[in-house]
């Protein structure tokens, strides 16, 4: 007798081997048989009416951990079929936290009450509280940095090094999957490639790998993909590429076909190089990413001084608007905190800067003045040829960039958060026809499973976890959009997180089976 058995399916087991037909039984979480079934029991047996049934899709690349303490359920990920994810990427993790600079990592990694210090500590809370999904986290270097430094634009000294190490050995022994890096954001920007070499050998040991959203995905993608691949040359670890994209149109259908040359000649001279991506010709970041990295030495405080002294204000704006000729009006206003600027929100740069009067570089400070920081951007810089290009390749796996979330989560967040894989599935398989059904799904099960190293997930296999999706391939559709993102996608008709169904066509169930997840322990 199992616990459930769904029979009548197609299964796609994650390998990227051609589907078959046949069921699953699950008794205790785990994938206990794969066959035909018939002459099996099980206290719920679901008919998958010749449906596919697939592992639970695997984001590696998410920021939940700064969210998921405020939304356990995730809706945001369940109901696309996301049953297992990573977040603390982008360098910007929930921990270490130094509590004498705790509101300046709650302008960095999100409005939290840290009553934190370590990833351990955190990972045990979310134990505590249980959650939907299965998750994980990277060891943010840009946090660590915060946690030492502060926002000291300048090379680390050789005390604070060793401090930076210490905080980085910890969260790897706390179970933490990776370092990453955010090279666009201070202070991680203000880090020179020798301290990343430096600390990225301490990933050794533990047979981590360094993962990075690099330098410049704007023009200076080649030489930002060398950097990071002389840091992981020096160091010694894998490498990972995060959300690989180009956001400049002069460099479109250019700049990628290089930088995809370099990650294939790397792999053939030993460098263990992969890459993510989300399937949107939009990013989504913070507003205050539009200022000039220099005015942020010191913190979000030390900013907003800058951007009140009109001399020095002049000279950021200057440097603002040199870097966004004709980009102000692809950037949009995705969340306010007050209620005085929540008519920004849908809107463009451009046209909040013609309703109040002001030059662009003005309307944004602005706002940043106004809300403190707190206020969050889409911002339209890619093309398609550019995103299918990247996606074909066999080393690229999906990543959503997302957050954990509700159906009524304030603002318009990018609709990545609730709509990636699925977007994948029914845009470039089912419709562009860029690979076939069990590639898609190799690339968000298998492939992200085997990077993070995952021996008990992402895959239907005997024995492993019961993560299961069942969806329909002619329906399924990644209904949240730009205007409108805040929507279970369609064609999900079922999620299972360690045996134990969660959403149900596009109804989460209040489930939270999600397990804690710890590098070489899951």
């Amino acid at each position: 007798m199992y616990d459930l058995i769904i029979k009548n399916v197609r299964i796609i087991d994650g390998t990227g081997a051609p589907w078959f037909r046949g069921g699953v039984a699950v008794r205790d979480g785990k994938i206990c048989k794969i066959g035909m079934l018939a002459d099996c029991e099980a206290e719920r047996v679901v008919d998958g009416s010749d449906r596919y049934l697939s592992p639970g899709f695997i984001d590696i690349h998410s920021h939940s951990d700064s969210t998921l303490p405020l939304y356990p359920q995730a809706e945001s990920r369940i109901l696309q079929g996301i049953t297992t994810e990573i977040g603390g990427d982008c360098g910007i993790s929930v921990a270490p936290v130094d509590p004498e600079r705790k509101e300046q990592l709650k302008d960095y990694a999100g409005d939290l009450e840290y009553g934190w210090t370590s990833i351990g500590q955190y990972l045990e809370m979310l134990e505590q509280m249980g959650v939907s999904t299965n998750f994980g986290t990277a060891a943010g270097h840009g946090t660590i940095r915060l946690a030492v430094m502060g926002y000291e634009d300048r090379k680390a000294d050789p005390r604070e090094m060793s401090l930076m190490k210490a905080h980085l050995r910890q969260a790897m022994e706390d179970g933490a999957f990776c370092m990453s890096s955010g090279l666009i954001y201070p202070p991680g920007c203000y880090a020179d490639k020798e301290e990343l070499a430096e600390l990225a050998r301490e990933l050794r040991p533990y047979g981590a790998f360094y993962e990075t959203h690099m330098r410049d995905e704007a023009t200076r993608n080649v030489e930002s993909v060398r950097e990071a691949m002389e840091v992981c040359w020096a160091a010694g670890v894998p490498l990972q590429i995060a959300h690989h994209k180009v956001t400049r149109r002069s460099h479109w259908n250019v700049s990628c076909r290089a930088t995809i040359a370099m990650i294939e000649k790397a792999r053939q001279e030993g460098l263990d190089v992969t890459a993510d991506q989300y399937p949107y010709n939009a990013s989504s970041t913070t507003l205050d990413s539009n200022v000039p990295a220099w005015g942020f030495a010191g913190g979000m405080e030390a900013l907003l001084k800058r951007l009140r002294d009109p001399a020095t204000r002049e000279k950021l704006k200057e440097e603002s608007n040199a870097s966004h000729v004709g980009r102000w009006g692809d950037i949009i206003v995705s969340y306010a905190e007050s209620e005085k600027n929540a008519w920004t929100v849908g809107k463009s740069i451009t046209e909040i800067a013609e309703i109040r009067g002001v030059d662009p570089a003005d309307a944004c400070f602005d706002l940043i003045i106004e809300e403190k920081g707190r206020v969050n951007e889409v911002n339209y810089g890619m093309c398609e040829e550019d995103i299918e290009f990247i996606m074909s390749q066999r080393f690229t796996m999906i990543g959503s960039d997302g957050n954990a979330a509700s159906l009524d989560y304030p603002g318009l967040p990018h609709p990545r958060w609730y709509g990636a894989f699925p977007r994948v599935i029914a845009h470039y398989c089912r419709e562009r026809k860029l690979f076939p059904l069990e590639t898609a799904i190799y690339k968000m099960t298998g492939l992200p499973a085997a990077r993070l190293g995952l021996q008990g997930r992402g895959l239907i296999r005997e024995g492993m976890a019961a993560d299961l999706v069942l969806f329909d391939f002619d329906t399924i559709r990644d209904t949240p959009s730009y205007s409108d993102p805040k929507r279970a996608c369609q064609g999900i008709v079922q999620v299972y997180v360690n045996g134990v169904l969660t959403a149900e066509n596009g109804v989460h169930t209040g489930a939270r089976a999600g397990a804690i997840l710890r590098r070489g322990r899951s």
